[in-house]
């Protein structure tokens, strides 16, 4: 194959870079492929020319992926070109360990019939272990434990401590694995960090895979943790041609163990490694590249690459200054719906509108149902279809009518508060009878289960009665509050126990205040912390919408009326969706990642939105990393919006612009909007500072700036900052709410637990 003409079809359609690729042979190889450059062509096309023309036994080809969607893919894809290359072995990493354990696991001791434990699973198992402690504990226990396991710790491992500073952890953990092994079953952490152990331990095991697979092939290797490294560095043998594909400024899963490093340092760890670039982007024009590639070209951690748009010039890129995120949502509708009215008509689904998280989607899901816009919220629930959201608005529900049975049945007991079915059905009978089939002096059948409850508290067991009790105060507070007769130490009092949710304006002190003391809200933090911190955000989305409501009875009625017009809408909409596959999408910028859209709105930013105030070093370049992402979903169009003004924390709050914003080349942008004085004049921030490094530590070497905490009246945090005093290190402690705490590393309060990095 000298010359084109030498070329099957199948090769003839690919770009001189990705025909090298594919041709390449010998030394390992790194397929630097930037978005949009046709990357999962590259590699099933090599799979199939591997077994094609160079008569590779297909089942000597291993390829491994991180979704069993991507899998199928890339299986199906290279079919098309030969149907052998089916028989290679694609697997997501995991499966691939599961599919290791069940051949070789008993040579390291575990029965081949082993269950895999979910997260659920090795929570309920932790939970043997830790007695008496809260769930939300053990629920970051587990997590942590997970992590370590993907950075591929032990127990004895001296780096633990970076993982959770807990002084007990290692015991724990150790007490965990030695149970796991009693039982004979593992968890997914174990899918890759066992068959890595019995490689090392077991020579004979890892020269039968040296000899067996004599091609690997990894797909978007950014998203690889050092795990999933080790157990790649052991599957490869000294003849085994290694290849790597994937994308250092798409490497945005940090925070579930992805490490960037494994594709910067992989020409390291593999020496004499050729490198090749795919830069041909066929997705975005020029404009849109040179927003997203100049906010990204100021991190120092990556190995560069210059897109180049085959598709040539298009639209340039806008950015609006808003007053506010209602304003930023009719922004969005008015774009859109003139798009509608344009020939040809843009249709729903070309369009895409990007939020940092997910409680972000509120203000679209309700500005899209009053201008019956068709959506679909991509990778949750929409917003009043949220577990965490029902269950507040139940409460809010019973607040208002006492006699709403659906609602008291929903969170009387949740969390359980000892009311079992029995007793429920008992309540509801005292409220319809008045009194009489107890015994008890007769009240009034009125329906009212706030004061059927009441009545029968004699008459119920210690349990149950405890349970009614706190629930009935918990309600009786809020009430209090929308009759302006909760006394304000009360309040005080409350404000400085919030963990995780702050109240602020009109109504969203009375929201806070009952999802909180009803246990609600710590209900739903106790999830894994990406969940249980998006739950919160979503229940800290209702109270800052809920501000803009006086706090009164009247106010939460016309709040309530609010909702469930929307919801109304909704439910007229439901059989016309299902129908009509033509819908903006609503979803997160991390959600996006492998998708693509005609257009494409990035939304929120702003300081302390995105990037969040509590990024720097690494975490900052993530961020950057993610924007990138954002911006090379759009094909023909992207708008990217800030708002002066955004509810937060139940408060109108005064926003900064996202630094991101300075970092774009502004000969690639147009400004519309009032910008903030002195925005256009301001240069570009510096770029980062290198953060391959470590960092700072304490003088004695308790505190890690970056390193997290845990405060029992605050909630989760991280170390901003570390100053050194003649008494010793300051630490400065900001908290996931925004609350700061500062402290003195020797007179560290009981009340602060290290839970080791972000």
């Amino acid at each position: 194959m000298k010359n084109g003409a030498d070329f099957p079809p199948y090769l003839e359609t690919l770009n001189p870079e990705q025909r090298e690729a594919v041709l390449h042979q010998g030394r390992s190889l790194l397929i630097l492929a930037g978005a949009g450059s046709g990357k999962t062509r590259v590699i099933t096309t090599k799979i199939a020319y591997l077994v094609r023309e160079r008569g590779l036994d297909p089942r000597a080809i291993l390829a491994v992926t991180f979704t069993n969607k991507a899998a199928r893919e890339m299986a199906e894809r290279a079919r098309l070109i030969d149907e052998r290359a089916g028989e290679a072995m694609l697997r997501t990493f995991h499966s691939f360990g599961a599919w290791f354990l069940r051949r070789n696991g008993s040579q390291g001791g575990l029965d081949p019939g082993f269950v895999i434990y979910d997260d659920d699973d090795s929570t309920a198992l932790l939970g043997t272990i830790m007695e008496n402690v809260s769930k939300a504990e053990v629920k970051e226990i587990a997590h942590s434990i997970a992590r370590a396991k993907d950075y591929f710790l032990t127990p004895q491992d001296p780096e633990l401590d970076l993982i959770n500073y807990r002084k007990d952890f290692r015991d724990i953990y150790a007490r965990y694995e030695e149970r796991l092994r009693q039982i004979g079953n593992v968890d997914f952490g174990d899918l890759i960090k066992k068959p890595v152990e019995i490689l090392r331990a077991l020579p004979e095991v890892a020269r039968r895979f040296h000899d067996r697979f004599r091609v690997i092939l990894v797909d978007e290797y950014q998203d690889s943790n050092i795990a999933q490294f080790e157990l790649l560095k052991e599957l490869a043998g000294p003849e085994t041609y290694v290849c790597v594909v994937g994308d250092d400024d798409q490497s945005i899963y940090r925070f579930r163990g992805a490490e960037v490093k494994n594709i910067l340092e992989f020409p390291d760890r593999f020496p004499g490694t050729d490198i090749i670039r795919l830069e041909r982007n066929y997705r975005s024009t020029v404009p849109i590249l040179k927003v997203a590639s100049s906010v990204v070209d100021n991190n120092r951690d990556r190995l560069g690459k210059e897109l180049r748009a085959e598709r040539g010039n298009g639209k340039t890129p806008v950015l609006t200054f808003l007053p506010d995120q209602d304003e930023e949502a009719v922004f969005c509708a008015n774009l859109i719906e003139r798009s509608r009215g344009k020939e040809p008509p843009a249709a729903y689904s070309d369009w895409a509108i990007l939020y940092r998280t997910n409680a972000q989607s509120l203000g679209f899901e309700t500005e899209f149902l009053r201008r019956r816009v068709p959506y679909r919220v991509v990778g949750t629930l929409k917003f009043y279809e949220r577990e965490e959201i029902k269950d507040a608005l139940a409460l809010l529900s019973f607040l208002v009518n006492p006699r709403d049975e659906v609602a008291f049945r929903r969170v009387v007991n949740k969390p359980s508060r000892g009311i079992g079915a029995a007793t429920v059905d008992r309540i509801l009978g005292e409220a319809s009878l008045g009194g009489l089939a107890d015994g008890i002096e007769a009240g009034p059948p009125d329906g009212d289960l706030a004061a059927a409850a009441k009545r029968l508290l004699p008459l119920l067991p210690a349990k149950a009665q405890s349970g009614i009790k706190a629930f009935l105060a918990a309600m009786e507070k809020s009430r209090c509050i929308l009759e302006g007769t909760a006394e304000k130490k009360d309040r005080k009092e409350e404000k400085s126990q919030r963990e995780g949710l702050r109240a602020g304006e009109g109504l969203s002190l009375c929201v806070v205040q009952l999802v909180m003391d009803t246990g609600i809200a710590e209900y739903h933090s106790s999830h894994d912390e990406v969940s249980g911190n998006q739950r919160l955000n979503n229940l800290q989305e209702l109270a800052n919408a809920a501000s803009l409501y006086p706090a009164a009875m009247e106010g939460l009625l016309e709040f309530l009326e609010h909702i469930e017009l929307d919801r109304s809408l909704e439910e007229e909409r439901k059989e016309d969706k299902d129908k009509n596959p033509d819908r903006v999408t609503l979803i997160t910028y991390h959600n996006t990642k492998g998708l693509e859209f005609r257009r494409v709105i990035m939304t929120g930013l702003e300081q302390g939105v995105f990037p969040r105030d509590d990024k720097e070093w690494e975490d900052l370049e993530e961020e950057r990393r993610l924007f990138y992402v954002g911006a090379t979903r759009a094909m023909d169009e992207l708008y990217i919006s800030s708002c002066a003004v955004r509810r937060m924390y139940g408060r109108t709050t005064p926003m900064d612009p996202s630094l991101f914003l300075r970092e774009i080349d502004q000969s690639s942008i147009r400004v519309i909007g009032t910008a903030p004085y002195g925005f256009a004049k301001e240069p570009a921030l510096k770029k980062a500072p290198l953060s391959g490094g470590k960092r700072p530590l304490s003088s004695d070497g308790q505190w890690q700036v970056g390193g997290r905490l845990f405060h029992d009246d605050y909630g989760y945090g991280g170390v901003a900052e570390i100053r050194e005093t003649e008494e010793g290190p300051v630490i400065l402690a900001r908290f996931d709410t925004g609350k700061e705490l500062r402290f003195l590393s020797r007179h560290q309060s009981s009340r602060i637990t290290k839970i080791g990095e972000e």
